[in-house]
């Protein structure tokens, strides 16, 4: 063999100088957060042939890797080489050798090099594979930002020298997308160390040690919602530190920040969004208005048939939208939605509301009903979204579930007033959420004048028999605070009969309506002193409840029949009823405002009548305490 050669000479293949910057690992941040447990993976994957670190822009992959270049924690320091999107093969081999050679590797002159920038020949890597295998000392290489935009040629060299170098050489590779090198077979082969996104995301004690660097003290509610709303994005915990040091008040400005209007929206657009082509930035700002995508929706918001492999794609490439666990959904990063959403507005102004409508409709006709009566209350489409409820049954969901808040809220800007019945339905079933009876009752006199048959009015009971069930449901529940027995069993007996007549498939979807009437009904016989009464329909509505969604009149069923029994002198099953109401709640995370204080009111009359006044005192000052609905006056009074 000759003599090794020691430098390319400073030459690319096509003759222009090497650049020495992309040797060079960037600079170690001065406010850096230690991340000890990754630098100890990198070190132990570097023992063997492939290391890749993958992750989003901005997600610190670039960062972590040159803190352990530079950190001394191999006997012999890593070469570094960044690699550029448009190297061609040959040039990409050029500059691998120079790095290799400032990095002291020494390679046999028969190995030579690329003669031309288009590519390279076997014979080439087959030489370079065997002098790195007879290198008295494996070469660690990092090659930062080795992306799937290599061309294929390069990503097959790589591999076959990785393979042929027996040991000889050892790559370090960061990417926002998986490269084109075949991972499954160092999967398979046990040659591989992968640090993901998962593995970059901030933890709180990361944000909360990068917030201390920057000498900035938050509150431990702080910290969650700075995760909450980043979830652990290192470039926009970092960037969301810089805008706190300018602010006033840097607890005010995590409640309060909009990340379109900060630095992290210029980011995101740059990094991410420009990166893409036009196609796939049209179909990120349509998809945007959904809280999470499937790929047909987002071919019905595009018009067009690339959704599933763009989508795929996106995911795959860490484009901020990821695959929600094993399923065919998709959902953005949450500040990447929001600034696509703000972009959205200022590209195309109006398409927003026109791409919810859309969105709505395709998302009621595969079924996902929720999801529909939001999207089309954020299109302003009030007798769409009204109907979604009404015709499905479903205007149980705004008084009982863990969407009901949600539900409630997206018709809180409907205008007062909005013509049909199921607008005028929904309306009264917002205000009994609410618990403005005075307000329910108008919205129940509007919707009974718009139900009453009329040969003039083409939306006169336009809804049928799911409409008038509604308003029957509904008078049940709002004649509850009313203590109006006799309405209560009139609208409790049409409910019950109109049922009947709506499809079966339909009600037995919906297994929260009856256990409802039974609850509230059996709540009113008591507050009218029926108690035998009372005991038997509640004791219904508890055994109506157990599938999901009927937490809520399980809860209020248990109560008002822990009452019933107090109230018949019965301790043991009022204490055992009470108890199993608490477990409820906290069972299902009932919201604190959806319980009531009647639990511990019972559990307050239970000691009273054993002479535990301490624990009479405690479960009374909970009963007071609790934000919810209360028992009529008359018998807390009794209880009491």
């Amino acid at each position: 063999m000759g003599p090794p050669v020691t430098s390319m000479g400073h030459r690319a293949p096509t003759g222009d100088p090497m650049l020495t910057a992309r040797f060079a690992p960037p600079a170690v941040p001065k406010l850096l957060v230690h991340r000890p447990e990754l630098l100890v993976r990198l070190t132990a994957g570097a023992q063997g042939p492939l290391t890749l670190i993958n992750g989003p822009a901005g997600s610190g992959k670039t960062v972590l890797t040159a803190h352990w270049a530079a950190d001394g924690r191999t006997t012999r320091p890593p070469m570094w080489l960044t690699v550029e999107p448009d190297d061609a093969p040959g040039a990409f081999w050029a500059y691998v050798l120079e790095a290799l050679a400032r990095g002291g590797t020494a390679l046999p002159a028969e190995v030579g090099g690329p003669t031309r920038a288009e590519g390279v020949t076997r014979s080439f890597l087959v030489r370079l594979a065997d002098g790195l295998a007879a290198s008295a000392q494996p070469a660690v290489l990092v090659l930062d930002q080795f992306d799937t935009t290599q061309p294929p040629a390069t990503s097959e060299g790589l591999d076959f020298v990785l393979r042929h170098a027996a040991g000889g050489l050892r790559i370090v590779l960061t990417s926002r997308s998986d490269s084109l090198l075949p991972l499954h077979r160092y999967r398979a082969a046990g040659e591989i160390t992968e640090i993901r996104h998962a593995d970059l995301r901030f933890t709180e004690a990361d944000a909360e040690a990068l917030l201390s660097e920057h000498r900035l003290t938050v509150s431990p509610d702080g910290i969650r919602l700075l995760m909450e709303r980043t979830e652990g994005w290192a470039a926009g915990v970092r960037l969301c530190a810089l805008a706190m040091q300018r602010s006033a008040d840097p607890e005010a400005f995590l409640r309060q920040f909009a990340a379109d209007r900060t630095t992290i929206a210029d980011y995101l657009l740059t990094e991410v969004l420009d990166a893409q082509p036009p196609p796939t930035q049209d179909l990120l700002l349509r998809v945007c208005v959904t809280d999470r995508v499937h790929p047909d929706l987002a071919d019905a918001l595009t018009g067009r048939d690339d959704g599933a492999r763009t989508l795929a794609r996106l995911a795959r490439d860490n484009a901020f939208l990821e695959q929600i666990d094993a399923s065919a959904w998709y959902r953005l990063h949450p500040l990447f939605a929001e600034v696509l959403r703000a972009h959205l507005r200022q590209r195309c102004p109006g398409l927003e509301p026109r791409l919810h409508g859309r969105a709505a409709r395709w998302l009621a006709r595969t079924g996902r009903l929720t999801e529909a009566v939001l999207q089309g209350a954020a299109a302003e489409d009030w007798q769409f979204a009204a109907a979604q409820l009404v015709d499905n049954l479903a205007l149980g969901r705004l008084l009982t579930g863990l969407e009901a808040d949600q539900l409630v809220r997206a018709f809180a800007d409907m205008p007062t007033g909005t013509p049909g019945p199921a607008p005028a339905l929904v309306g009264a079933a917002c205000r009994l959420a609410e618990q403005d009876l005075p307000g329910c009752e108008a919205e129940l006199r509007r919707a009974d004048a718009t139900l009453a048959p009329s040969a003039d009015d083409p939306l006169a009971d336009a809804c049928g028999p799911a409409a008038r069930f509604g308003r029957a449901f509904l008078g049940v529940l709002a004649g509850r605070p009313a203590d109006d027995l006799t309405a209560v069993e009139r609208a409790a007996a049409d409910a019950d009969r109109l049922l009947r007549e709506l499809p079966p498939a339909l009600v037995a979807e919906r297994p929260e309506l009856h256990a409802l009437l039974l609850a509230h009904l059996g709540a009113v016989e008591l507050g009218a002193g029926r108690l035998d009464r009372a005991g038997s329909t509640l004791t219904a509505a508890v055994a109506a409840c157990g599938p999901p969604g009927t937490e809520a009149p399980l809860r209020g069923a248990l109560g008002s029949l822990a009452l019933t029994e107090l109230l018949r002198g019965r301790l043991r099953q009022a204490a055992e009823h009470a108890n199993a109401s608490l477990a409820v709640a906290e069972r299902s995370a009932l919201p604190a405002e959806r319980r009531s204080g009647i639990d511990h009111l019972v559990l307050a009359g239970v000691a009273v009548e054993q002479d535990d006044l301490p624990a009479a005192r405690h479960h009374l000052d909970l009963a007071t305490a609790a934000p919810g609905p209360r028992p009529d006056p008359a018998t807390a009074a009794r209880a009491a």
